[in-house]
């Protein structure tokens, strides 16, 4: 399988501040971040070639983007993948640049959920419960039950999933407190998140992401050009991306303490980039922490921790921004909610910014290689799932 190693640059970035923004429309969040991302690549929508616009309720078309930024007679394709849609819109972006086929391309993922009728996960509560219940499970209720598997598989006592699981919340709302775009900067103490009001049996308040609105958009080209542009661009290094066809509820051996589609994408994302030990050559990742089981177990299934040991590399602050591989840096879903258009795009945001040294009171030391990572779906029946690496210039 070929590979996008070296072969895209991103030159430009922005990021709106994740939030309950009742007094700005999705069109007032496009353009923001969109501005942001041109002014930081010193360019103007008339320098871009085609945009890739991905959003769950924003529009049906790509006119729609091409309306909110006044965009003139270009390709603009509209993408949607679930929670994976933000990430799988750059994805794409990079493709078609790597093929040559554009010079300057921009990506931007955006979602007004807050006052949209849209609930968790994009759900929308004006349909009957009764039509839904059949084809899925409300995503509190799935990932509560990838919770007490994992407790029972790993022969966990409450007490310590609890402690696990509130620990993951602690950390992100520390880093979420340096972060001025997060919705939620305040800190909050570990008894806090285990005696939090319950969601779903184990899930917790403080377990759950909340539901935002935001927006996020990456400018795109290929390093000869970005030369031109910028000295602390930053390179696409892999690409992994997998979808799954409903197995776990197929397979009766399915163990539901992992989910497949997040190894094996972050699988060929390391292959790409040339990653043999993910934990030792990663200087940081943001994964997809809708809920801190979900962070718990992504850790493992990309490499971070042995399979049923991630527990063990929380108490011991592995995933700290001060630790071996830091975690979530910038207060992940938990801080920022989860915008699905936008989210993937709001975690290579971080990335991008720790690797140029510019991620202020967050920023860790000798950032050099990143990951990102969104998965949209259900441990319980199946999903989709995107794994970005991105590297400083050599």
């Amino acid at each position: 399988m070929g590979g996008i190693t070296d072969k895209v640059a991103v030159v430009g970035m922005g990021c709106t501040k994740f939030d309950e923004h009742w007094d700005k429309s999705i069109e007032d969040l496009a353009v923001e971040a969109a501005y942001e991302a041109f002014e930081d690549a010193g360019v103007s929508s008339e320098d871009i070639n085609a945009a890739w616009w991905g959003t769950v309720d924003g529009g049906e078309l790509g006119r729609t983007l091409g309306r909110f930024l006044k965009l003139e007679y270009i390709p603009i394709t509209r993408v949607e993948n679930r929670c994976a849609t933000g990430s799988d819109a750059f994805r794409n972006a990079c493709f078609a640049v790597a093929a040559g086929m554009y010079d300057l391309v921009l990506v931007l993922g955006a979602e007004k959920l807050k006052d949209s009728g849209m609930a968790s996960a994009g759900f929308d509560p004006r349909q009957p419960y009764t039509s839904r219940i059949d084809t899925i499970i409300h995503p509190p209720a799935a990932f509560a039950q990838l919770a007490r598997r994992y407790q029972h598989h790993y022969h966990l006592t409450y007490d310590e999933l609890k402690r696990a699981l509130g620990l993951i919340a602690v950390k992100n709302h520390h880093n979420g407190s340096l972060n001025p775009k997060a919705q939620f900067q305040q800190e909050i103490t570990l008894e806090r998140a285990i005696n939090a009001p319950m969601v779903a049996h184990p899930l917790g308040l403080f377990d759950c992401c909340g539901v935002s609105d935001g927006a996020a958009a990456a400018i795109l080209t290929r390093p000869e050009i970005a030369r031109r542009m910028r000295d602390d661009y930053v390179l696409v290094k892999g690409i992994g991306q997998i979808s799954g066809a409903f197995q776990n509820r197929l397979r009766s051996d399915f163990d539901l303490v992992h989910l497949e589609e997040v190894f094996r994408s972050g699988r060929d994302a390391y292959e790409q980039a040339g990653i043999k030990d993910p934990r030792d050559e990663l200087d940081l990742a943001i994964v997809h922490d809708c809920f801190t089981i979900t962070e718990m177990v992504i850790c493992e299934d990309l490499g971070f921790s042995k399979r049923g040991k991630a527990r063990e590399d929380i108490k011991e602050e592995v995933f700290t921004l001060e630790g071996e591989i830091p975690v979530n840096t910038d207060g992940g879903l938990k801080c920022f909610g989860h915008p699905l258009g936008a989210s993937g795009l709001r975690m290579l945001y971080e990335v991008y910014k720790q690797l140029q040294g510019k991620a202020d009171k967050r920023q860790i030391k000798n950032a050099r290689l990143g990951l990102a990572h969104a998965f949209g779906g259900t441990p319980v029946d199946s999903g989709v799932s995107t794994v970005i690496i991105l590297g400083g210039k050599d």
